[in-house]
């Protein structure tokens, strides 16, 4: 946040009563004499401090000036940590009834309130009772220094939930629409550094600073827009705001969505995020695009500066979850940035949202998954993603898992050689990379093509090729890999490739594991084949298990007895059509085709066959 304003004006000159105690007459003369000697004098302790406490107690209003104005200049050349002796003169001297002292008795508070210890002690001292009531002045001089310090005393976490308590918010929002610009300035601050806990949001919007925030979008100061802007981001992380602001903000997106072209980068930035945590609902996912917030957002992904590329990509994955905003997004020229922003090493963030963006905008659309291969991006993640981050494995193993579902696409994704950077990513040190792979291979599986030479290719290689990586998911420990590896090798079976039954057959280990989980009882109850599908509230079609470790386990004995008729009784047809896919995140989710698994793998089962999908 840019500084304070300050609305201290110069010093005028006293002209003293004539009667003056003794002992303020020697305080005037002392402070006199340290005032011409002030690059060497220490006001915060002694004698100088002493003098200051006497002139800032006396009845003598003149007197009193002279102390707030001594206090303001030495605290804006000078900011150290102090103690209740500094303190308590400059507090009492906020309780005068003249502007003029209340104007720099609160300009110097205003600068103490800088150093982090002073910040707490000026609260415990009840520093921000007299600070509302100067806040309430009319007196524009004295609302400006008293919101700027009550800005700065914001700053502290530990003084947020008391200024929430104490009443300031509602003058707070007040002077937001201040007609002058510095108390407008200060204000929008102390607001925006209230939006930093969601109990304080709450007392913010019951406050009424939602409107106040949104009219002053359209300030012509950029520091306003900036707090503003940013305040209202804070405030949308929340789904409840999130609502009320949908219910009572109408022209919110477009105000934003100028401010993605606004001359200051940091204002393009934060309605960049602002946005980016409206998306989070499906309504402002949809009006971001009707209000033409895609032209910037490319615009903002195409800049040289990280932030501005980091917002951006954050807020069009967002965009992109649904599933009517895929097509504009690609026909807006979004592909070719967001492949090239795969490679951006230096941001892991910016990577993800990247990938997880381009397999968002392939999963409702066969053209669409086919521009997304034909864009390259299927080339460029073959060349990074045996080196990335796992975070970003994880995202660009969901991508190809996605762009498998197509039939029309897998011959092409084989002749990539896809596969030869997913089998060692089946090893990977991360489960969730490890599913996400296996899902992928699965999809390939399924009535790849006539030409199965692909799967022959890979059989012992790389990293012991397909066969290794099939031993270790049945003999996994846990029952969604085995799921995954019996059903793959169901798929392959199904093929027909004399090749590649010769070699599943051939395979000792292989279907010595496929006989022990063939050999487990079957369920209590008849179980939901893996080919089957219910329908979902919105017609989609979802893989429903109510958990693998009673069905679950049936249905892998079931198809591990199927790989036996078809290895060693003759074939059959089994084809079920079924595929491993993904679906649409949400604002904060960073998870693939196995979804944010960790070690958990009870949520590997869950999400890996939520996302178990028939088709389209």
């Amino acid at each position: 946040m840019g500084g304070v304003s300050s609305c201290c004006g110069p010093r005028r000159k006293n002209n003293y009563e004539p009667l003056l105690l003794e002992n303020e007459r020697e305080a005037v003369a002392d402070l006199l004499q340290y005032l011409e000697n002030r690059s060497t004098t220490n006001f915060f302790s002694g004698s100088p401090l002493a003098a200051l406490t006497t002139l800032s107690f006396s009845d003598n209003v003149d007197l009193q000036r002279s102390a707030a104005l001594a206090f303001a200049e030495i605290t804006e050349k000078e900011v150290r940590e102090v103690g209740r002796d500094t303190l308590d003169p400059v507090l009492y001297l906020l309780t005068s009834h003249d502007h003029e002292v209340q104007r720099a008795a609160s300009a110097a508070l205003g600068n103490l309130a800088v150093n982090a210890e002073n910040k707490l002690l000026i609260v415990s001292l009840g520093g921000l009772e007299p600070l509302i009531r100067q806040m309430l002045s009319s007196n524009v001089e004295v609302q400006c220094n008293a919101v700027g310090c009550i800005t700065n005393l914001a700053t502290h976490d530990e003084n947020k939930t008391q200024i929430a308590k104490s009443g300031a918010l509602i003058p707070l929002t007040r002077l937001a629409k201040s007609k002058d610009m510095r108390v407008q300035r200060n204000a929008t601050g102390a607001l925006l550094n209230m939006t930093h806990s969601d109990e304080n949001r709450q007392q913010l919007v019951a406050a009424g600073a939602i409107p106040v925030l949104v009219s002053l979008l359209n300030s012509p100061d950029t520091d306003v827009q900036y707090y503003c802007t940013t305040a209202l981001s804070n405030i949308a992380v929340d789904g409840t705001n999130r609502k009320r602001l949908a219910a009572s903000e109408p022209k919110l997106v477009q105000s934003l969505v100028q401010l993605m072209d606004s001359q200051s980068l940091k204002v393009q930035c934060q309605a960049a995020l602002a946005l980016r945590n409206l998306a989070s609902d499906e309504k402002y996912q949809l009006e971001i695009v009707k209000f033409d917030g895609l032209k910037p957002l490319l615009r903002l992904l195409h800049s040289s500066y990280l932030p501005l590329i980091l917002s951006a990509a954050a807020c069009v994955r967002n965009v992109s979850i649904h599933p009517a905003n895929e097509s504009p997004i690609i026909d807006s020229g979004f592909l070719q940035p967001l492949i090239e922003l795969l490679s951006f090493d230096e941001n892991e963030e910016v990577q993800c949202h990247a990938i997880s963006t381009l397999r968002n905008l392939a999963a409702s659309s066969e053209r669409n998954k086919g521009a997304i291969v034909e864009a390259g991006a299927v080339e460029r993640i073959k060349e990074l993603v045996l080196t990335v981050p796992l975070a970003v494995q994880s995202e660009m193993t969901a991508c190809v898992a996605v762009l498998a579902l197509s039939d029309d696409l897998k011959p092409q994704l084989l002749e990539m050689g896809i596969c030869e950077v997913l089998i060692p990513l089946t090893n990977s040190s991360s489960v969730e990379v490890q599913g996400n792979s296996a899902a992928a291979l699965g999809n390939l599986s399924s009535k790849a093509a006539e030409d199965y030479a692909p799967f022959n290719a890979v059989w012992n290689k790389p990293d012991g090729g397909l066969h290794a990586y099939l031993v270790r998911f049945l003999s996994s420990a846990d029952i969604t890999f085995q799921h995954i590896a019996v059903w793959t090798i169901v798929q392959l079976l199904e093929a027909e490739d004399d090749q590649l039954t010769n070699n599943i057959r051939s395979s000792p280990i292989l279907m010595s594991s496929i006989r022990q989980l063939a050999a487990s009882p079957p369920p209590s109850r008849a179980g939901r084949g893996i080919n089957e599908v219910s329908q979902g509230s919105e017609g989609e079609e979802d893989y429903e298990d109510d958990g693998l470790d009673g069905e679950g386990e049936g249905e892998i004995a079931t198809l591990a007895r199927r790989i036996l008729d078809l290895t060693e009784d003759g074939a059959r047809d089994i084809n079920d059509g079924s595929h491993f896919s993904t679906h649409h995140q949400g604002e904060n989710s960073t998870s693939g085709v196995a979804g944010s698994l960790g070690s958990e793998h009870a949520a590997l089962r869950a999400s890996v066959h939520r996302a178990l999908s028939g088709g389209h």
